[in-house]
């Protein structure tokens, strides 16, 4: 999960930037739990790992399973302790060594796990993330009936400084260990391993699960257990992937890539709103913006014959009005697609999913001056649900801020030089393992991660298996399609071969 329309990833990806940068441009307030984390080294230990029974109706049986919350140490090379994750895992009892176990990520940076976790797949679920979810919604957790516990052991794994995971180093030390590219591969690769060895799980299937820039890790992480840890991966989840960060621009580049990887997703939002929503519908939408989109679009707007084909195309699978995609020569982006759809109603739309909309507080503004519809919506009830559970629930008695959400963790974040190294380490990793199994899995109307691009990332692999072994799946919904029932239980469905590859 998570947006920022102003770092060097994707426009429109990261959950946090977007609507926190249009919230919070003022500096925090000193003194916060957050940054006394971040400026002490002198804080209470961290609860003993705590483990209790829990049952859940899963797939209309009944299972039984041990809910842990607990945390695992990240050390230096001098073995000096400089964090603390805090993981929370559900496990099935038992010594079968063939129960596979899944680590799943979400993304941000910045963002807990608790979204896959109480949204996806989870034995518990909270709903949020659809059209009618408020921030006042009760934090009640009911039965998941789309849970993977009957597939696999799940662990949820909260990156230092989200959740309850904290650094015990300064601000800069944490950059350079945690709030990095490339030291968050190292780091959260090495907390898998660690939470294999304590459990006594090396024989056991293993799969990495993440959520859009958890779908950058996803692959990463992969790749380095593979090749660094000594551990291998038996499968790969990608939920709403941010996958190449070279495919997209910032409006002026000369690629055609970010307003391809754009229009199959609003077509389908006007497609929803029409109940014309097919996979059958979209193939044609998808069609068009490999061949004469592309070229209309490259012979530029001084081509008076492309320009005019450009706008009556766009317009008609978007629902723009001509005279706003005319202006914009053909060239519409995410955020005046949000803008213009539902300015009629004075409402606007979710990045997420642009079909979920909220009121427009400044409905005459030319740019958009709120917070995003979903984001706005899901901070209150998961926070609350999920602290909920580990102290009510779990009894893991902690005293500190649970961070569903860091705006810190995305503020400081090292980017890095934008490259596609986690489409390179799919290709290792499935390259060095024929066996292993790829899934990616998209909602037709996120625009965050619009599923367009991962097609034609799969679409330029090398043909080594990748017809059999790496699967991409579309559902009604958008960047939590998962909200919706009926596609979370499509998505469990399409979970089943993966396990069973």
């Amino acid at each position: 999960m998570g947006i920022s329309r102003c770092t060097l990833f994707m426009p429109a990806l990261f959950l946090l930037a977007h609507a926190m940068g249009q919230k919070k441009d003022a500096a925090p307030v000193a003194g916060t739990q957050q940054e006394k984390m971040a400026d002490s080294t002198d804080l209470p230990p961290l609860p003993a790992d705590k483990t209790v029974k829990q049952s859940a109706v899963i797939g209309g049986r009944s299972i039984n399973y041990n809910a842990t919350i607990g945390s695992i140490p990240v050390r230096d090379e001098k073995g000096k302790k400089i964090a603390e994750v805090v993981f929370t895992s559900y496990v099935v009892p038992g010594d079968d060594p063939g129960r596979p176990v899944t680590f799943a990520f979400n993304g941000g940076p910045g963002a807990s796990s608790v979204y896959l976790n109480f949204g996806a797949v989870g034995p518990k679920r909270l709903q949020f993330g659809a059209e009618g979810d408020l921030p006042s919604d009760a934090p009640v957790t009911k039965d998941n009936p789309d849970s993977w516990l009957d597939l696999t052991d799940l662990v949820f794994i909260d990156p230092v400084g989200t959740g309850f995971s904290r650094s015990l180093v300064d601000k800069d030390a944490s950059r350079k260990n945690f709030w990095s590219t490339e030291a968050d591969i190292h780091y959260l690769s090495r907390i898998v391993y660690d939470w294999l060895l304590r459990n006594k799980r090396m024989r056991s299937p293993k799969y990495v699960m993440g959520e859009s820039y958890g779908g950058y890790r996803a692959p990463r992480i992969a790749h380095e257990l593979q090749t660094g840890m000594g551990v291998g991966v038996n499968g790969i989840v990608m939920v709403s992937p941010y996958l190449d960060p070279a495919a997209v621009g910032d409006g002026t580049a000369l690629s055609p890539l970010p307003w391809m990887i754009n229009l199959p997703s609003m077509a389908a939002a006007k497609l929803e709103r029409e109940g014309k929503l097919t996979p059958q519908a979209i193939q044609g939408v998808e069609e068009y913006a490999r061949t004469e989109f592309v070229t209309d679009l490259l012979k530029g707007p001084k081509d008076t014959a492309a320009r005019l084909r450009l706008v009556q195309h766009v317009s008609a699978f978007t629902g723009l009005d001509t005279a706003v995609v005319s202006k914009l020569d053909g060239r519409v982006d995410a955020g005046t697609f949000l803008r213009e759809i539902h300015r009629v109603d004075k409402k606007i739309g979710s990045w997420y999913d642009s079909n979920v909309t909220a009121w427009d507080p400044f409905p005459g503004s030319a740019d958009q001056r709120s917070g995003d519809p979903i984001l706005d919506a899901l901070i209150a009830p998961t926070t609350s649900a999920m602290v909920d559970f580990v102290t009510r629930e779990v009894g893991w008695d902690i005293h500190a801020h649970y961070n569903a959400l860091s705006d810190e963790v995305n503020r400081e974040w090292n980017r890095g030089a934008p490259r596609d190294s986690p489409v390179s380490d799919l290709r290792k990793a499935i390259a060095n393992d024929p066996n292993m199994a790829v899934m990616i899995v998209h909602g037709y109307d996120d625009l965050a991660c619009p599923f367009f691009g991962s097609r034609l990332i799969v679409d330029q692999m090398p043909a080594f298996g990748v017809k059999d072994r790496v699967k991409v799946h579309v559902y009604p919904g958008g960047h939590m399609f998962y909200s919706r029932p009926a596609s979370a239980a499509s998505f469990k469905a399409d979970a089943y071969g993966l396990f069973r590859h």
